[in-house]
């Protein structure tokens, strides 16, 4: 086994995106956006031997965060699809010695890691127990907070039509999407998203200030729909009603997943059910692009209860709540991830761990 920096944008991004799951903040083109706006990316690749093919990859951004600066890991690592057992283990310490090593040249307190590890029903994860069965190495500890969605809603596409979907919607969605038709509602997909981001960013900052959540800042949006737009791995949603942009999102096409990140709408028009529209639109253009996966994003925990997904009366004060009604309206399946862990690196992390817990208990986390 050989690791090293990673060199070759082709190899990296034809290796990612012929795994089952392709989540695009592991991608090239996601480490160039966080260095737009001064966040380093460093990325790691571990091979069978040098030259050979890649068996794991692993991006990391150095973020230097007031509370304490730290290597964040966002859906990574991500190992070959069928890697045995023994080469995921030795990949995955090969992987956080060499993170340890940058850390520590960056300064960073902590490593922070998120990956993309499916849950079973017992809350486990196969990787998990391989991490954890090393007790020779360091451990990981749960982070008090996450650092990305863990609790995935998304429809699979495959071998499915528009009726279909249709048929699995909740009643109350399919009435919503024909009555902001007969409202007058137009959906346009952008020839232009740089061109058109500003519609976006005026819609979220309404958004922002609405329900008080603390945003992406507008660099990060232009370097993001930048990036992406040139490889035709962006695409930016604009819903009008009465001749105003009334609702705009930004979804990402890559590795034949559309992933819905980042949505707005105005107040001004919030009996107009535009966004319902909005997202059926997409999911045609996936279903016409022959995409895999439609992911929506992060929702609340829910749970099957009577073949329907509820949330229980302690999930409905939950922050995602209201989104968790508006995107399981569609049908789909959800997909529990591991949670975020965290690898301290300096007794500093002890402050980081403290404002973080307070943080998730004002949040209602």
């Amino acid at each position: 086994m050989d690791i090293s920096r990673a060199s070759l944008e082709s190899d990296w991004e034809a290796f990612l995106q012929s795994q089952p799951w392709t989540p695009f903040l592991q991608s090239f083109p996601m480490g160039e956006v966080y260095r737009r706006i001064g966040e380093e990316p460093v990325r790691l690749e571990v091979r069978e031997r040098a030259g050979a093919r890649i068996v794991g990859i692993c991006q990391a951004i150095v973020v230097p965060a007031k509370r304490g600066k730290h290597l964040a890991i966002m859906y990574g690592p991500v190992f070959r699809d069928g890697l045995s057992e023994e080469l995921r283990v030795s990949s995955f310490w090969l992987l956080v010695d060499a993170l340890k090593q940058v850390a520590r040249e960056k300064n960073c307190t902590f490593i922070r890691m998120s990956p993309f590890w499916q849950q079973n029903s017992h809350g486990e994860t196969s990787n998990q127990k391989l991490i954890t069965r090393n007790s020779s190495k360091p451990g990981f500890r749960p982070s008090p907070l996450h650092l990305l969605a863990e609790h995935i809603w998304f429809l699979d596409l495959r071998g499915k039509s528009e009726e279909d979907i249709r048929k699995g919607m909740r009643s109350t969605t399919r009435n919503l999407i024909g009555r902001a038709e007969r409202e007058g509602v137009t959906i346009e997909l952008s020839p232009d998203p740089v061109r058109d981001l500003p519609h976006f960013l005026v819609l979220h900052d309404e958004t922002r200030k609405r329900h008080g959540f603390t945003p992406y800042t507008n660099d990060f949006f232009r370097a993001q729909v930048e990036v992406f737009a040139k490889k035709n791995q962006c695409a930016l949603y604009l819903a009008r009603y009465n001749g105003e942009v009334v609702s705009s999102s930004i979804h990402m096409v890559y590795g034949g997943e559309t992933s819905y990140h980042h949505g707005a709408s105005t107040f001004k028009y919030s009996k107009i059910p535009a966004s319902y529209l909005l997202q059926w639109r997409a999911i045609q253009d996936a279903l016409k692009r022959g995409d895999r996966v439609y992911n929506f994003w992060g929702v609340a925990p829910v749970k099957m209860d009577n073949g329907k997904w509820i949330m229980d009366n302690a999930t409905k004060k939950h922050p995602f709540s209201g989104v968790t009604t508006f995107k399981t309206g569609f049908g789909g399946e959800l997909l529990e991830l591991q949670h975020c862990m965290d690898l301290p690196l300096s007794k500093k992390y002890v402050l980081t761990w403290g404002i973080e817990t307070f943080r998730k208990w004002r949040r209602g986390f």
